[in-house]
């Protein structure tokens, strides 16, 4: 699946995602759970978040996991698969959607950790199928990029102005 899949988000796609994470949210405990893509974008919210900067928020868990796809490569692993930060009050449980998205489980007390996991193991193939689907609806559509062109033009970009 490429890392744009969401690219192809319609009003439909986008109700279907809500009543993902809304269930999610209900069934774990957590405080809320977002959808990000890999870019760095915030795709949808749900829960408590009005204490969060969601454009900030995406742009950091997306850093985050390209850093430790990194770190896992140091280690002979293709990737990490989910990523878990926990603070004092509040704690992040960051699960991979079939490397085209995030999905965030921000949590606190309320809820354990091993909650979290095990909602987190019906979740993501919901959302690896809605990912799919919009795929295989958008294959058809419009120019194909290749693969990997995101990060060439990334890298382009980058080449070209500095200094």
């Amino acid at each position: 699946m490429n890392r744009d899949a969401l690219g192809q988000l319609g009003p439909d796609d986008l109700e279907r995602i809500n009543g993902i994470l809304e269930s999610f949210v209900a069934d774990a405990g957590a405080r809320c759970a977002l959808l990000l893509d890999r870019a760095g974008r915030a795709v949808s919210a749900f829960g408590e978040t009005s204490q969060i900067d969601e454009t900030s928020f995406a742009s950091l868990a997306a850093a985050d996991f390209e850093a430790s796809d990194q770190l896992a490569g140091l280690l002979g692993e293709d990737e990490f698969t989910a990523l878990y930060h926990q603070g004092v009050e509040a704690s992040m449980y960051l699960s991979d959607i079939a490397g085209a998205a995030i999905l965030a489980a921000l949590f606190d007390r309320r809820t354990t950790l091993g909650m979290v996991r095990l909602k987190t193991r019906t979740v993501v193939p919901q959302l690896v199928n809605l990912l799919e689907e919009m795929g295989r609806r958008s294959s058809g559509r419009g120019q194909k990029l290749e693969p990997g062109w995101l990060d060439d033009a990334g890298d382009e970009i980058d080449r070209r102005f500095a200094g």
